[in-house]
């Protein structure tokens, strides 16, 4: 998938020389920002600082994309302050594909991994809603945080999912499945 993890470990893959594919469902929505496109304060800045000292994207397309730069917690200690900037979604996303796009070695595909195709207890590839099948060598699964969602409230329980029309499910269920 093409959040904001597999955006990362795409660009990472390719850049170390593997021979990449970045499965997404939707193409317009890589890496796509939520309502408060924020990036940085205490918890996530400290995980941009991490990705960019390991050659990551994510703080460069945020510099690249902000429209606010702002220091959180400057009444506390310094070592409670922590940079924070909002960024303009669209340019954000935008950037994030153009980089992609222009990584050596990283190929781009808009479709819905539907089943872990599995041989001998090893994933040997994927199917897709498409009807194509993929046989990397290498893989980084990157499912999505917002899927399969269950709320439970007393004693009421409903599915809310992010993506209802899509077909994301097929390879959820594959997965659980296979026991990962």
């Amino acid at each position: 998938g093409a959040g904001h993890a597999g955006c990362e470990a795409a660009h990472a893959s390719a850049k170390l020389g593997a021979r990449t594919l970045l499965i997404t469902i939707d193409m317009n929505k890589i890496a796509q920002m939520s309502c408060n496109p924020a990036v940085g304060g205490i918890a996530k800045g400290q995980i941009v600082r991490e990705i960019d000292a390991l050659g990551g994207m994510m703080g460069v397309i945020t510099d690249r994309s902000a429209i606010q730069f702002r220091m959180l917690n400057r009444s506390k200690g310094p070592a409670m302050w922590s940079p924070r900037a909002q960024s303009d979604r669209m340019a954000f996303s935008r950037l994030w594909r153009e980089v992609l796009e222009n990584t050596p070695g990283l190929n781009m595909w808009q479709d819905s991994v539907t089943e872990l195709v599995i041989e001998h207890g090893a994933v040997t590839g994927v199917g897709q809603l498409s009807g194509s099948h993929s046989q990397p060598s290498l893989w980084y699964l990157q499912r999505g945080h917002s899927l399969m969602v269950l709320c439970i409230l007393v004693r009421s329980k409903w599915r809310a999912d992010v993506l209802p029309s899509r077909h994301p499910m097929a390879s959820q269920s594959s997965c659980v499945d296979s026991g990962l």
